[in-house]
């Protein structure tokens, strides 16, 4: 298995060197330089959004509670299906109009006057919920090493981020999509084979599936957990909330809006809707199988384990029931989720620490090679940032991703679907969107969501939105030089 993974980080590293090398400019590392076809972008906006969190933490919400984890996983489709028929068009229009390079830039354009500003405020937002994003990668990163090869999770998370932190600095969003590609090719292939693996080993050692899951336990079969009433009504919108967050999250948005053209759009919503479908299908039949197997005694001694942590079923499955060599390239899936995320939102702190902060405040335009330098710079630092929290946060994947994808997308979500959809949005909602959608995230993740049970994700959201449509309304526009 050792030599299977090596060989997928010499063969990721290596694409990623051989695309980006020599060629690479600032606006290049920044958005690719509209380089790139809509199938492309497709695959890399799939490869970054589905994590640590769909292999790690959506298998281990399954395999924890059972069946009704699909609500979680029907958010997510809804809110990809979303992002790609409704806003992607809209987007791609916009940064031809505007020449944004990031979404900060993008709503700063669309409201003249207050450009500096909403920039600066919305690049804090997206470098300040991005670092625990990236640590909730490399956290799981450390998880599936530390299980697959013995390695202790510092080492795991180690290798990981190095490597990913590398080819960002190497290449920055060229890097990026290229490797993504391969990567969310990898990541299919694991959540599409390993099921079918797993549905061949329950017919050879006689365990029927559903039996197994009812005797495992009584809720495992239920869609809300056995619960009823107002309890229930929660749980499924809790997990429908997830849909929420795509509309405003950076590192999903920019692939839209670098594609090529109209056509490329059309082409790229079919590959991400088909690619999405198998991908959660597969993901939620991996967690209820483990239920299965566990029950049927075939994972051994690994229950214990999983006992304390559940996000560990899905590697536990795959270096118990198949052969080593493609136990390291499913596994190599699993890792290729962290580092195609985690490579992306590096490469979106960075551009907006130098677009949305640096090179708005300075009152003298630097060369694209300094930017280019400034970027990469920014790329590594992020990157030790992320690192240091890895190691100290003690949440889970899940729990990590659910927060940093609740601050960003409750603060930028509403923003961009007012923008882009409603003429009377003011830069008051703006202000109101981003600063309500950031606040109320970590307010109500600290003081609220254990009390009521109610999602940081669905709270902050309606929350930002309100506030934003609101302040809109209370201070409007005096004079818009643009129209929405």
């Amino acid at each position: 298995m050792i030599a299977v993974f090596i060989a997928y980080l010499v063969f990721t590293v290596g694409i990623a060197w051989w695309y980006s090398h020599g060629g690479t400019t600032h606006e290049g590392f920044i958005l690719g330089g509209k380089k790139f076809s809509g199938t492309a972008l497709a695959l890399s906006e799939r490869a970054t959004g589905e994590s640590a969190w769909l292999l790690l933490g959506l298998t281990g919400h399954a395999y924890s509670d059972g069946l009704s984890a699909i609500w979680v996983a029907l958010g997510c489709v809804i809110g990809i299906i979303f992002i790609w028929f409704v806003m992607a068009g809209r987007l791609r229009d916009e940064t031809e109009r505007t020449g944004s390079m990031t979404i900060s830039s993008l709503i700063a354009k669309k409201i003249p006057g207050s450009e500096r500003s909403i920039a600066l405020l919305s690049a804090m937002i997206v470098v300040f919920f991005f670092v625990f994003y990236i640590a909730a990668q490399f956290s799981g990163a450390g998880k599936v090493l530390n299980k697959t090869f013995g390695l202790d999770p510092f080492w795991g998370i180690i290798i990981s981020s190095v490597v990913v932190t590398f080819y960002c600095v190497m290449g920055g969003f060229i890097a990026v999509v290229v490797t993504d590609v391969f990567q969310s090719i990898l990541m299919i292939f694991t959540l599409v084979v390993f099921p079918v693996i797993a549905l061949l080993v329950a017919g050879s050692h006689d365990i029927h599936l559903i039996q197994s899951i009812q005797e495992a336990g009584p809720d495992y079969l239920s869609l809300t957990k056995g619960i009823s009433g107002s309890s229930a009504v929660i749980l499924v919108l809790s997990g429908l909330s997830w849909a929420l967050g795509y509309t405003g999250q950076p590192q999903l948005l920019t692939r839209m809006m670098a594609i090529r053209d109209h056509r490329g759009v059309q082409t790229a919503k079919w590959v991400a809707t088909v690619w999405t479908l198998l991908a959660y299908i597969g993901a939620i039949l991996i967690g209820m199988f483990g239920i299965a197997f566990v029950h049927g005694g075939l994972l051994g001694q690994e229950v214990t384990r999983l006992s304390q942590d559940a996000e560990k079923i899905l590697p536990v499955m795959v270096v118990a029931l198949v052969n080593p060599i493609l136990a390291g390239v499913l596994l190599s899936g699993v890792i290729s989720a962290m580092m195609s995320t985690a490579s992306s939102e590096l490469t979106v702190s960075s551009a907006s620490i130098t677009e949305d902060i640096y090179s708005n405040f300075r009152k003298k335009q630097d060369s694209p090679k300094k930017l280019l330098y400034l970027n990469q710079a920014m790329t590594f630092v992020v990157g030790a940032v992320a690192i240091v929290l890895a190691f100290a946060m003690q949440d889970t994947v899940y729990g990590l991703v659910s927060y940093a994808w609740s601050g960003i997308g409750s603060s930028f979500g509403p923003a961009l679907l007012l923008l882009l959809f409603w003429k009377r949005f003011s830069r008051a909602g703006i202000f109101a969107s981003l600063i309500s959608g950031t606040l109320s995230t970590v307010l109500w993740k600290n003081l609220f969501e254990a009390q009521t049970g109610i999602s940081e994700r669905l709270a902050s959201f309606i929350f930002s939105f309100l506030m934003a449509v609101l302040f809109s309304l209370l201070i409007p526009e005096k004079k818009r030089s643009e129209a929405v």
